[in-house]
């Protein structure tokens, strides 16, 4: 049992489980009714996504300095309770289902998702 962290959009992978979609906005153009036919997400979950003041940040980084100062600002976030105590519980959950997570951006190294792993590794998730 594990998360996988994923591109929405992109073909579900064999036992992948419930896909939540961590991004501040559904997917444009795409009737809510195929969200997860179309292989965008199962759930919607924005409480794990930037707000859209640091989606801004993220979009703009040019430089390894500015990427950084959108992580911190991310991390500060998501300890807030409500994402914290998410975390928390998919952490444990993933010890007992498959499921995956994750957002639009082509590459995960620059995008959100790749904080999200780092979180739920740090708190014990099994993560793919």
């Amino acid at each position: 049992m594990a998360i996988r962290i994923v591109r929405l959009g992109t073909p579900r992978a064999a036992d992948e489980g419930l896909r939540i979609g961590t991004v501040r906005r559904p997917p444009r153009g795409v009737p809510k009714a195929e969200f997860a036919t179309r292989d965008f997400y199962d759930v919607w979950y924005p409480v794990l996504s930037p707000t859209a003041d640091l989606v801004t940040l993220a979009l703009h980084a040019a430089d390894e300095k500015e990427w950084h100062a959108f992580v911190r600002k991310f991390k500060a976030e998501m300890a807030a309770p409500d994402a914290s105590r998410t975390l928390d519980l998919l952490a444990a959950l993933s010890h007992q289902t498959n499921m995956s997570m994750g957002c639009y951006c082509e590459h995960e190294e620059r995008c959100h998702r790749s904080v999200l792993r780092e979180l739920l590794v740090a708190r014990g998730a099994e993560v793919v």
